[in-house]
């Protein structure tokens, strides 16, 4: 048997298909809930950290410190199988939507803090002397400004969501992973993993290159 019929083999191939586009249906619906919430997350985090009392600011410092410093996988097995002694269970795909969802809130928090800071303080003042409130001074004046500088680097961080969506299957997620390593078993053949690796180059090299552009373009945007 050659290279070809044991790590491309076209009836296996065809075969498998159907097993894993069930499967990469699961992972865009993972990653897209994870983007959501984490994106939603690290606004709140990022404008306590800013805003918020001290205590409540230092509590945000510590979850984004947390997060960033422990592996996305050891955050998916502690909220699966960790949780249950304490009475609560997650299906896999909450516990990997939580876990996806907590570590990219805590990027995206350090990265739409930033973007805030970088917003000229004179932007403040002028939106306090027209009469503006905090939330509508926030969302009318600092946070368009600061989409600028949050866009390129949050979408890196997406991309690399995606890309950690495949985790979901150490949780028995059917996920494209997932459904790939069963279809191997299945035919007995490493095939359906190199179409799966296949089908995630298919989605996340386009999203590589538009975060190379939007970095492109937001930069010259910010030189103007």
């Amino acid at each position: 048997m050659d290279a070809i019929d044991i790590f491309f083999n076209i009836d296996v191939l065809r075969r498998s298909v159907p097993i894993l586009l069930r499967g990469l249906g699961n992972t865009l619906m993972l990653g897209a809930v994870a983007i959501l919430c984490g994106t939603a997350l690290g606004i709140g985090i990022s404008l306590v950290r800013l805003y918020a009392p001290r205590p409540l600011a230092l509590l945000a410092v510590l979850y984004t410190d947390l997060m960033r410093a422990l592996p996305v996988l050891v955050v998916l097995i502690l909220i699966y199988y960790a949780l249950p002694f304490a009475g609560i269970v997650l299906s896999s795909f909450i516990a990997a939507a939580a876990a996806l969802s907590l570590v990219l809130g805590a990027y995206a928090a350090e990265v739409v803090r930033a973007g805030i800071q970088a917003v000229p303080r004179g932007q403040f003042e002028a939106s306090a002397a027209l009469g503006l409130g905090f939330w509508m001074t926030m969302r009318k004046v600092v946070l368009p400004q600061a989409l600028r500088l949050v866009i390129p680097p949050h979408a890196s961080n997406c991309v690399s969501v995606i890309k950690d969506t495949s985790l979901a299957s150490v949780v028995a997620m059917t996920d494209l992973l997932k459904q790939a390593t069963d279809a191997q078993a299945l035919f007995a053949n490493p095939t359906p993993l190199i179409g799966a690796a296949i089908l995630y180059v298919m989605i996340l090299w386009p999203l590589v290159r538009l975060t190379g552009w939007l970095e492109k373009r937001f930069g010259r945007a910010c030189e103007r």
